[in-house]
């Protein structure tokens, strides 16, 4: 073979070869787009805040990836737990659009810190529902309690428990929960409207919604106002009332009013043995429901204005679809009628033995 000849055998082998590995390397990135984001997807995000609050892995995620699976068969749940740090929650939802999740349920851990993060998965098409917690940025439902009916809810358990004490010179302390919480505001809100006026708020602070923050601060309060002094206290959920009631038992104070919200075990056991006075119950399996069924929904294309029949609009400014459910005050006279009649706990659940005398006082056993 000549010199010529030579070089047009060779030209035609590499461009020959050229056109081969361009079509395999576009074959290769089609395939991993759709690997990495199909548009068909079928997985559903839950995002939850921390695992101090017993009842997000207790009960939220359970009930919630049970309903998924009930109204979708072929749908799965893409679950992740923040653990009370709103950077890591970030990523967390970063990493679900990443790998194609198309509806992402969140209770946000930080409502303002996240909105940037929302509005990059509705970017990317995915739908986001706030649950729990009214996130900041464009999602598309909301699903909830009437929060601030909470907040009132807890004051008016306060009052009662005072009876002929609340006065507006009775001193009552009041811990708030975390302010990057929206609920915490409404909760604020709520108990202010049902206290303001008929008694004395004396110390006020927030107790970041940690039973050990809420414990300094109760601390605090005793020193600054005097034990004899404290009519009672506002906590704004069981998880701090727990610090709270520890601290009152150190310092010898009993007796007197503790509220609490989420009517979790250890608040209901608090209330049968008289150092908590009240909880909320915010009935966690419809919140639950609601919130997958809004998912789901969303996914499907469907509509869900049957399912969030009202509007409230978000510290961003947006407008919201929404459903929010009604709470219950619980205080040991209606134990039975609530959190034991829904099943949220048997009364062999209460009634353990350092408890036993207790329930059989309250009417438990």
């Amino acid at each position: 073979m000549n010199a010529t000849m030579r070089r047009v055998v060779i030209g035609a082998t590499a461009v020959s070869m050229a056109l081969s590995i361009a079509a395999c390397g576009k074959a290769g990135d089609d395939k991993g787009k759709d690997s990495g984001s199909s548009s068909d997807s079928k997985s559903i995000g839950l995002l939850l805040p921390d695992n101090v609050t017993a009842r997000y892995e207790k009960f939220d995620k359970p009930y919630f990836e049970a309903k998924v699976k009930e109204l979708c068969s072929g749908c799965d749940v893409q679950y992740a737990n923040a653990a009370a740090d709103p950077a890591k929650q970030a990523q967390q939802m970063s990493s679900m659009v990443t790998k194609g999740v198309k509806v992402i349920v969140i209770s946000a851990q930080d409502s303002a810190a996240i909105k940037s993060s929302i509005q990059s998965a509705v970017d990317k098409g995915v739908k986001v529902v706030a649950y729990d917690r009214l996130a900041q940025g464009p999602v598309s439902a909301y699903v909830s309690f009437d929060n601030e009916k909470v907040g009132q809810l807890q004051g008016e358990a306060l009052l009662a428990a005072l009876g002929s004490k609340a006065t507006p010179k009775s001193k009552i302390v009041m811990i708030n929960g975390d302010d990057a919480d929206p609920n915490a505001a409404q909760f604020k809100a709520g108990a202010h409207k049902a206290l303001d006026g008929k008694v004395t708020i004396a110390y006020e602070q927030s107790g970041l919604w940690k039973d050990t923050v809420a414990a300094q601060k109760m601390s605090a309060a005793i020193t600054q106002l005097g034990a004899k002094n404290i009519a009672g206290v506002y906590s704004a959920n069981d998880g701090m009332a727990g610090g709270i009631a520890n601290t009152l038992k150190g310092a010898k104070i009993s007796g007197i009013p503790l509220t609490g919200q989420d009517a979790e075990l250890a608040a209901i056991q608090r209330i049968v043995a008289g150092t908590q006075s009240s909880t909320v119950y915010k009935a966690y399996k419809p919140e639950a429901d609601t919130a997958a069924e809004l998912a789901v929904n969303l996914l499907q294309g469907k509509d869900i204005k049957s399912l969030a029949d009202t509007t409230v609009t978000s510290g961003s400014g947006d407008k919201v679809q929404a459903k929010l459910l009604t709470p219950v005050s619980v205080t040991v006279a209606n134990i039975k009628d609530t959190v034991v009649k829904d099943g949220l706990y048997t009364v062999a659940d209460i009634c353990t033995a350092d408890y036993a005398a207790a329930c059989k006082k309250a009417g438990l056993q």
